[in-house]
């Protein structure tokens, strides 16, 4: 099941494999819970300051759930209900990542590959890469914690236009709908995914995890809590805010630590 998922290290950034070339790297039920596993993993590890996404190889990042697996694990309400459990784990488990999530977008990127890519925080793709959600023609609901990361990119109207015509569609109108960050040409997808990791790598990690952290609060209604609030200046105690400010006046590259 580890061949399923691979983790390559590369410093402070890991990448993070989708690795089933042979089928589109079409997500299974054993993928999902290895997922949600390396993903949690990756979390709790300070040492990390940047995750990439991606599928193997450079025709898919992911078709979504493969269709073969429903006669045996999803062919009944009972059954997909543990399926679910097993699945929104993981989308649980990229949802509350406190390290930046780069989605590095090749290919087809489909279904459920569609809602792993919008978890993440930046989403890079080619010019030939096709988006969508044609679940309808599987007779098929987008249950509430697939649907979430989509909405919040896209609005409840937009999302409802991917999800009740089931088109494909190209990386410019993926963009217009907020799925894509960055369209580059395909050759450069990897380049410029690697470069973004390094760019946020670079930076002091806890600011990341504290501007996701703020980023996502705010797409919560209530009011700010004055803890919450006081939160927001912690970061003037930290060693890396003080090696932070005298390499700018030093003109000097900071080698900020997480502390």
């Amino acid at each position: 099941m580890s061949d399923l998922i691979l983790v390559q290290h590369d410093g402070p950034i890991v990448t993070v494999v989708l690795n089933r070339p042979d089928k589109l790297n079409a997500m299974t039920r054993p993928m999902w819970r290895r997922l949600g596993e390396v993903i949690e993993q990756l979390s709790a590890d300070d040492a990390v300051r940047c995750i990439i996404m991606r599928g193997a190889g450079e025709k898919s990042f992911s078709p979504g759930n493969d269709i073969a697996e429903f006669e045996t694990e999803r062919s009944n309400k009972a059954q997909a209900i543990e399926y679910g459990h097993v699945m929104h784990s993981a989308v649980r488990a990229l949802t509350q990542c406190k390290h930046p999530l780069v989605a590095q977008i090749h290919g087809i990127c489909v279904g459920g590959g569609l809602e792993i890519a919008a978890l993440c925080d930046i989403r890079i793709c080619g010019e030939s890469s096709r988006f969508g959600a044609p679940i309808k023609n599987l007779g098929l609901v987008m249950a509430y914690p697939e649907l979430e990361s989509i909405v919040r990119l896209t609005g409840p109207v937009i999302a409802l236009e991917i999800l009740l015509e089931g088109r494909v569609f190209g990386a410019a109108e993926a963009k217009e709908k907020g799925l894509v960050t960055r369209i580059v040409p395909d050759s450069q997808v990897a380049e410029q995914a690697q470069a973004a990791a390094r760019r946020i790598a670079e930076g002091a990690p806890l600011v990341a995890r504290w501007h996701k952290k703020f980023a996502r609060r705010l797409s919560d209604s209530t009011p700010i809590s004055e803890a919450e609030y006081d939160e927001c200046f912690d970061c003037f105690d930290t060693e890396d805010f003080r090696i932070g400010y005298a390499a700018f006046l030093a003109k000097q590259t900071p080698a900020f630590r997480g502390q």
